[in-house]
């Protein structure tokens, strides 16, 4: 099944979405790629889900990625009186390690290790900011705050320091626990929740290793200021605006998106932009105009992918909405100014032989008009740098690694095929050719730009640019 758009969408899965009809439903729509939320579900209920994916790839021949998002050092308040407190602006409050439920007064909070890192004048926000609290005294297990904006506190709200960098470790325990199930059956990303340092993603990659490509999620002010080192360690990033908003100053989210995105691409790695894309599809059928210029922004940008949250995980619409999302990508790309915009953000070819040989596929497939790029892949490394130039037409990975071909299944302007390697010339022509009639990217008489490793089956060893006539 062919896409008639380069900017991939992920959806996440949840109570709305758990059927594999949906999940069957949501591909149909143009999801390419599925998330699931280890912030909330059991374990069975997500090997279910991803047993449903797989019998979906099985079903359409097109290889699907699958993302565990983990939830992260996510910090919480505990427990209330009455599963609610009604906090007032001007009132003092108090945060501390006591597990007696709460009331407007205190609240328990969990976190002895964070009280280190407040101070007098520190901000706290509550529940993705709707309740702001500034520290007027702190000791090592207790915060003394003034209620700055108010409002009604249920338990477990999210709470965040804007600004600090937290003595936490990247990993929960929990955290571990669901990264081993992810491994252990075979999803193609993981997901790292709250990034501040680099060390955080050298950290993970010790523990996952090879067994899934590991995308960084920028929600943290602190990861921004070394976003190259970050972008250096990942397989891939992603915008995660939700927690970065409640962070940072809301004017400057729309910035650091474009910052972020521009970073990731000139490192040539992929890069998500998320969070409340089409949030009000949640309970209605159609988007705000500002939602749909959200999504188009993102993809002007060249953003790989633009994902869906709680759109499609507990939406009234889901399927709707993935429909809706692949509209609006698919029409910004048509607009003659988008191309304008991505060659505007030309990353220069770095001097390796995968690079040079990428850069002049894009140049050869423009001035010949042809209908694809094709590149021979085991690790997914030239599919990547093809992507890097944002060429004007498809690129079709062709890999033997069926992870490769699912991580790829993330990457703007990537049709990944899973085949069996090329054994020599004839074979790869022959195979090219084939392959790109029978996915509708081309057609008899029709030019294609391949690239290929020669000696043929040496992972690595990209070298060569071939022309060839569709037959």
């Amino acid at each position: 099944m062919r896409r008639v758009r380069s900017a991939k969408i992920i959806a996440t899965l949840g109570p709305a979405t758990s059927t594999p009809e949906m999940i069957r439903a949501l591909f149909d729509a143009g999801a390419d790629v599925f998330r699931l939320n280890f912030s909330h579900g059991e374990h069975d209920t997500h090997q279910a889900a991803l047993d449903a994916i797989r019998a979906v790839e099985g079903d359409t021949g097109r290889p699907i990625g699958v993302i565990a998002d983990l939830q992260g050092p996510k910090l919480r308040i505990g427990d209330l009186k009455g599963g609610k407190a009604e906090l007032e602006k001007g009132a003092s409050f108090i945060l501390d390690t006591d597990e007696e439920p709460g009331d407007q007064t205190r609240a328990p909070f969990p976190h002895p290790e964070l009280f280190q890192a407040l101070q007098p004048r520190s901000q706290i926000s509550v529940d993705d900011g709707r309740i702001q609290l500034l520290v007027e005294s702190v000791t090592g297990t207790s915060a003394q705050t003034i209620v700055v904006t108010g409002g009604e506190l249920t338990p477990n709200k999210g709470v965040n320091l804007p600004g600090g960098l937290l003595p936490i470790a990247p990993m929960t325990s929990k955290d571990r626990a669901d990264l081993d199930f992810a491994l252990d059956q075979g999803v193609d990303w993981v997901a790292l929740s709250f990034v501040q340092r680099p060390s955080d993603v050298e950290e993970a990659r010790k523990l996952i290793g090879r067994r899934a490509a590991l995308m960084a999620k920028i929600e943290k002010p602190s990861a921004i200021n070394v976003l190259p080192q970050i972008i250096d360690f990942a397989d891939g990033i992603m915008v995660a605006r939700g927690d970065l908003g409640v962070e940072l100053p809301l004017e400057s989210v729309p910035g650091l998106q474009k910052q972020i995105v521009r970073s990731a691409r000139t490192a040539g790695k992929p890069v998500v932009v998320a969070t409340q894309m089409l949030e009000s599809m949640i309970g209605a059928p159609t988007p705000t105009r500002a939602e749909v210029s959200d999504v188009v922004t993102a993809v002007y940008d060249g953003a790989d992918a633009v994902m869906l949250s709680a759109e499609t995980a507990t939406g009234a619409y889901p399927v709707e909405t993935v429909a809706t999302m692949s509209r609006i990508a698919a029409q910004a790309e048509r607009d003659p100014l988008y191309l304008r915009i991505l060659n505007a953000e030309w990353a220069e070819p770095e001097a390796t032989h995968v690079d040079a040989l990428s850069a002049a596929a894009r140049q050869v497939a423009e001035t010949l008009g042809a209908a694809a790029v094709v590149t021979f892949t085991s690790t997914g490394a030239t599919a990547l740098r093809a992507a890097r130039k944002r060429p004007g037409v498809p690129v079709l990975a062709m890999t033997y690694d069926l992870r490769t071909a699912r991580q790829l299944a993330l990457v703007w302007g990537v049709h990944s095929v899973h085949t069996e390697d090329a054994r020599d010339f004839a074979d790869m022509h022959e195979r090219a050719c084939r392959i790109s009639r029978e996915q509708g990217f081309a057609k008899p008489g029709d030019t294609l730009v391949v690239t290929y490793g020669v000696p043929f089956g040496t992972p690595g060893a990209t070298n060569t640019l071939y022309i060839a006539s569709v037959d």
